[in-house]
């Protein structure tokens, strides 16, 4: 399963997100919205509003979700 963290710079709950990810051992690609409109449009389209956003495989959420990030392990 591919797991997407899409953030922004200086964002707390997405440095806490990669974080968990990293101790639970999990490979995880960053995208950076600032840098990249296709991919906030993708976010906006999903109905977002904050960051970070996590799609892994059918699965999406917004913020620092220890507990949905806990299912994936």
């Amino acid at each position: 399963m591919s797991i997407t963290v899409y953030s922004k710079p200086a964002c707390v709950q997405c440095t806490a997100t990669t974080r968990a990810l990293e101790a639970r051992g999990l490979d995880y690609k960053v995208v950076d919205l600032t840098q990249n409109d296709d991919a906030m449009n993708q976010v906006s389209e999903l109905g977002y509003r904050q960051v970070p956003v996590v799609i892994a495989g059918e699965e999406h959420w917004a913020g620092f979700r220890p507990d949905l990030i806990g299912r994936l392990a």
